[in-house]
């Protein structure tokens, strides 16, 4: 996997690099020392085959470094607090709502493998390093996930736009946060089996608010 940034180098656990690429007229003395103290290897390369190596503002950076490993079920059963993101389209939301789940102390997060975002190298830049602390687990089928969770005394709450106002929920010691996608919510599969649905309260003209802002509020709320 190739990511990018001065930022990101450093929030990268080390025994993931595998080699970096900087700028031939890079000067950041900084990094260049972090490389040489980590005993990391780099090579120079002109501007041209830096851009066509990644699509994004590099800094003159590029890291190349292990692919990014899912989480089994399994170890999602070690938390209490799970955030599931039920077919999340916008890779910016992704990484912003593992930002905001590892400032919560929330380190599971659920993904289906279909129609789902996956993480890329603008989910490592856009969480800031958070990936590191905060689990992602790949599953066959969200919905099946849930009823296993729930089995496990989990209680499921989806985000609606007319479910019950979240500041007067008594909130379960085990319970999961489903987010749904950003045009279609959440799915009616998974509303189905949702034991609570929660909403914001729009008291503006605006009748709905970004998934990771969302997401946000509620995660602190539940927390």
């Amino acid at each position: 996997m190739l990511v990018y940034g001065k930022n990101v180098l450093k929030d990268i656990e080390l025994k993931k690099i595998r080699r970096v690429y900087l700028a031939e007229n890079f000067k950041d003395k900084e990094i260049i020392s972090y490389l040489e103290q980590n005993h990391i290897h780099y090579f120079y390369r002109n501007k041209n085959q830096l851009d066509k190596m990644i699509n994004g503002n590099h800094q003159g950076v590029i890291i190349e470094m292990d692919e990014y490993e899912y989480a089994p079920f399994e170890k999602a059963l070690e938390s209490n607090f799970i955030v599931a993101l039920d077919h999340l389209e916008d890779v910016h939301n992704f990484g912003a709502i593992i930002r905001t789940c590892e400032a919560a102390g929330i380190n599971t997060i659920l993904i289906p493998k279909d129609r789902s975002v996956r993480v890329n190298e603008i989910v490592m830049k856009t969480s800031c390093g958070a990936l590191d602390r905060v689990q992602i687990v790949l599953v066959n089928n969200l919905c099946e996930a849930l009823k296993k969770l729930q089995k496990e005394n989990y209680f499921v709450y989806s985000a609606f736009m007319d479910g019950e106002d979240f500041e007067t929920i008594d909130y379960a010691d085990k319970k999961v946060l489903v987010i749904g996608n950003e045009g279609k919510g959440v799915s009616k599969i998974i509303e189905n089996i949702t034991d609570v649905r929660v909403s914001i309260p729009m008291r503006g003209k605006v009748n709905s608010l970004n998934a990771s802002v969302a997401a946000g509020i509620l995660i602190f709320k539940m927390k």
